[in-house]
């Protein structure tokens, strides 16, 4: 029996049933959702405080506010597939958790080299969001490549 075997009581004979979930991408989930409630507080902090002490010019305003917004929603279709795609060993989830992360890395690059004004808090939130981002894409792709080589 490795760790990757589960008991499993069914009709009174034990059976062992193989499970594919992977507890590192979960915790990595985890901690990519309290990382981005700082995040998103912050950046939008930082907007604030940029709005009041620069020369922001309001439809560049607005479209950054507008794409923190749009990240935010992202975030969270990000999470929620990552999270029921892990759980349910979904191919089809995990694999949309892998293009909303595409999408998000964009987003948190914009934010990071793109916007109007770029603060050094910019630059360091930014980066270690996008680490994280990367090393969640490299979980959900070695866990959509077991769930395949498992499920095909």
């Amino acid at each position: 029996m490795n760790e990757n075997t589960v008991p499993n009581l069914t009709a009174g004979r034990l059976n062992f049933c193989s499970q594919l979930s992977s507890v590192t991408l979960q915790l990595l989930l985890n901690l990519t959702g309290v990382y981005f409630a700082f995040y998103f507080l912050f950046t939008l902090s930082l907007i604030i405080k940029k709005s009041l002490e620069l020369p922001y010019p309001s439809d560049a305003l607005a479209c950054d506010v507008g794409l923190l917004l749009l990240l935010a929603a992202l975030e969270f279709l990000h999470l929620y597939c990552g999270v029921k795609g892990n759980l349910t060993e979904s191919e089809s989830y995990i694999f949309g958790n892998l293009l909303v992360t595409a999408a998000t890395t964009l987003l948190t690059v914009y934010f990071l080299v793109w916007q109007t004004y770029v603060m050094r808090a910019d630059v360091i939130i930014s980066s270690v969001l996008v680490a994280v981002y990367g090393a969640d894409g490299v979980l959900a792709l070695s866990t959509l490549a077991r769930f395949a080589s498992v499920y095909s």
